[in-house]
């Protein structure tokens, strides 16, 4: 692995920030922290960056390590770059000075490099231009350069698109993934918002109260939550009361469903089952119906509040051209890919 964190503790007083903190990343891969405020995610950024000592767990990188067991190697020789949310460039020189701030050598070597990176950012023509006639998405972009420059063997990334609007947001993350994918640097990046993780990363980990919960792929995170907080902070979704029937299948108000594998629930058990929007499918001549207490219109797809014959309450995506009332009954079924139960 390239990028090996092992145990990690760190406290501050009395307070534990980060409490047995381990993943690990591969070459060329881009991870992401996710969680809430106070989370430990920017903490654990910090520790891997060298601005915090730990108490301990150890940090490596490329095989050599970069603190614990009375190891402790300063920031500035870990050669690892940082890119922080308020881009951090400096007013007073133009877009190539900035990213050629960081780097050494001959004029030529350093001109040569700061046109490879200003291509690769797709901001060629912004050169010669200053920080201040720049957009937020580009004054990003040239953070990313000036980081990218000196080689770093690992780049963070610290909350870098919260400054900016939601609409560029997704789309920056997704350029920025093309960005590091091009250059071939690992990165770690943290973020509160689940869309520019599952946009950015080939890894995500969400972070609760100083640990993992679960670091996986965003499809797995959306569709295979491990644990009931991975279920209930990502993506949208409800529970739904169940009682399951044998070792693959449990009962709902919506119907009898069956997983592929087992789910670990005795007979006759009750459990509470994740009921995702895109897994309640409206179909007008369906057998059962729900009645649609509130919606919310996202332009595509409306997502409907619906209330179902026993009481409970589902979520459905519909396709825009479906449109209904509230107080309206509309028919559904439900079309689960991944039966995901936990204990009641």
């Amino acid at each position: 692995m390239w990028l090996d964190v092992k145990s990690v503790c760190k406290r501050y007083g009395d307070k534990t920030v980060l409490d047995d903190l381990s993943f690990s990343l591969k070459a060329g891969e881009i991870a992401c922290l996710l969680g809430g405020s106070g989370s430990g995610k920017t903490t654990a950024l910090r520790v891997i960056a060298g601005f915090e000592p730990v108490a301990g767990g150890s940090v490596s990188l490329g095989g050599a390590l970069l603190c614990g067991d009375g190891t402790f190697v300063a920031a500035h020789k870990r050669q690892i770059g940082m890119v922080f949310q308020d881009h951090a460039l400096f007013p007073h020189l133009t877009v190539a000075d900035n990213v050629a701030f960081g780097l050494s050598g001959a004029n030529g070597q350093k001109k040569q490099r700061v046109a490879q990176l200003l291509k690769l950012v797709h901001l060629s023509h912004k050169a010669q231009a200053y920080p201040h006639e720049l957009s937020g998405g580009q004054q990003q972009r040239v953070a990313l350069a000036r980081s990218l420059a000196p080689g770093p063997r690992l780049l963070l990334l610290d909350e870098p698109f919260s400054s900016l609007d939601v609409a560029l947001r997704e789309r920056l993350a997704r350029e920025v993934r093309d960005i590091l994918k091009a250059e071939g640097v690992a990165a770690v990046m943290v973020t509160h918002d689940q869309q520019e993780a599952f946009a950015m990363a080939d890894v995500v980990g969400v972070m609760h109260n100083g640990r993992i919960e679960q670091w996986d792929a965003p499809y797995s995170l959306y569709h295979e939550p491990k644990t009931r907080y991975v279920a209930d902070f990502i993506g949208q979704g409800v529970f739904v009361n169940g009682v399951a029937e044998n070792e693959t299948c449990i009962a709902l108000a919506l119907g009898h469903y069956c997983g592929k594998a087992p789910h670990g629930f005795a007979a006759g058990q009750t459990v509470q089952v994740l009921v995702r929007p895109d897994d309640v499918v409206h179909e007008d001549g369906a057998q059962q119906t729900a009645l649609v207490q509130s919606k919310v219109f996202r332009g595509t797809d409306f997502i409907y509040t619906l209330t179902l014959a026993s009481g409970e309450e589902v979520l459905a995506q519909v396709p825009s051209h479906h449109r209904h009332e509230v107080g309206e009954a509309i028919g559904i079924y439900l079309d689960l890919d991944h039966l995901i139960a936990f204990a009641d």
